[in-house]
């Protein structure tokens, strides 16, 4: 059935308000609706009860069976692992400390029951801020700080593809996982489609050989994904180097989540002001040595895993963990947006934002240090990151930047 004048207007307007690319026909108006509407049936699974949270997110609670990571091929069959079989070693807590609950803001409205995962319900104008149905909620090739190639004369130039960085990251070895403690910031995002993220890279295989896989796990500002301003809890993977696999939080078949408590994709309660009040959070991202899945905890939550039947190349152990802050913008010439908390690292505690605690898991599944750390910044006056050890905090950095100032044009 042919679209209505009514209708086009309103799709029209609805391109626009979004800047986004507009189909160029009538017909592909209608069709580029129906791909929305077809993708969001599969994303938003019937629900057993629904939380509506005051940053606008409506919260699904849906049967742990259901959901959408049991549409990936290779689990159709797949029997949930619902608890881990092992910690790794070195992880002590003093039982006179309570746990620190993270909070989220779909909290202060209910809780998802036992047996139901929380999930963020995905809208229509959510889809449609991105380029097309199939790129939403996936990464572009290249955009992992790739240690190996730093030298490579053929590997692009990271500031003028969009993408800038200030990581750390370990010597190639074999890893089961990593520790940290990330600080929670609210960075300013300057352009439309600019982002702002902290967060842990754990990577096996290669670009030249388009196996990469990567397990990743922080917090980003993302106003083109969420549509807002917020600092959310997110997760990527990958299993082919940003071809056609993986995508951000649940928005794929893949991550099998376990935890009722934890949505991820969800907005922090509580951040960090200047010279205020610092919020901080726990992510260990381990494999675990019976079944060989890949689980994420997040303080003392375990969230759930990344089987290993879709991550080839990290079915032994991963060669590279990077732990930092990246900033992407879309549009030419250096961006105002801020990466952490938006000053630079020598301004220390209160004021830079830091990753402390870092540990890696060794293949005897023990946490220690993760030893001489190599640090990448291509334009340390707009964003940079200074490491240290100390009693207290462990192997730490601190980290970010203003992006464009007068050092930085």
């Amino acid at each position: 059935m042919a679209a209505t004048p009514a209708c086009l207007v309103a799709l029209a307007l609805t391109f626009l308000l979004l800047d986004c690319p507009a189909p160029a026909t009538a017909e592909s108006w209608v069709q580029r609706r129906r791909e929305v509407r077809s993708l969001l049936r599969r994303l938003n699974k019937l629900p057993l009860a629904s939380i509506e949270s005051s940053d606008g997110d409506v919260i699904d609670c849906v049967h742990i069976s259901k959901q959408h990571a049991f549409d990936h091929p290779l689990l159709r069959n797949h029997t949930i692992q619902m608890q881990p079989s092992y910690h790794p070693g070195g992880m002590y807590y003093d039982s006179n400390i309570p746990p620190r609950p993270i909070t989220q803001i779909w909290h202060e409205n209910g809780k998802c029951p036992e047996s139901t995962i929380p999930i963020r319900r995905t809208k229509e104008e959510d889809v449609l801020r991105a380029s097309s149905t199939w790129r939403y909620g996936k990464k572009r090739p290249r955009i992992i700080p790739n240690l190996s190639l730093i030298n490579d004369p053929a590997t692009p130039n990271v500031t003028l593809s969009g993408h800038q960085y200030a990581v750390a990251s370990t010597h190639e070895d074999r890893y089961h996982g990593t520790k940290i403690t990330i600080n929670l910031w609210q960075p300013m995002i300057a352009r439309t489609y600019d982002f702002s993220l902290t967060q842990l890279w754990i990577s096996g295989g290669s670009y030249s050989s388009k196996d990469l896989n990567t397990i990743e796990a922080g917090w980003q500002v993302y106003p083109s994904i969420y549509g807002d301003n917020k600092t959310r809890l997110f997760i990527y993977w990958t299993s082919d180097a940003y071809k056609s696999t993986g995508c951000y939080n649940l928005l794929c078949s893949g991550f099998v989540q376990t935890s009722n408590l934890i949505a991820i994709g969800g907005s922090f309660s509580a951040m960090s002001t200047y010279g205020g009040p610092q919020f901080d959070f726990d992510i260990l991202v381990w494999k675990d040595p019976m079944e060989g899945n890949w689980w994420l905890q997040v303080d003392n939550n375990v969230v759930g895993y990344w089987p290993s039947s879709i991550l080839s190349s990290l079915e032994n152990s991963a060669s590279y963990i990077q732990w930092g802050g990246e900033v992407y913008t879309k549009d030419d010439g250096q961006t105002y947006t801020h990466m952490g908390s938006g000053h630079f690292p020598e301004e220390g505690f209160g004021k830079a934002s830091y990753i402390k605690d870092i540990q890696v898991v060794d293949l005897s599944n023990t946490l220690n240090p993760p030893g001489d750390l190599i640090l990448r910044n291509e334009q340390p006056n707009c964003y940079n990151l200074q490491n240290g050890t100390d009693g207290d905090w462990g192997t730490y950095i601190y980290y970010g930047g203003p992006g464009k100032n007068l050092s930085c044009p």
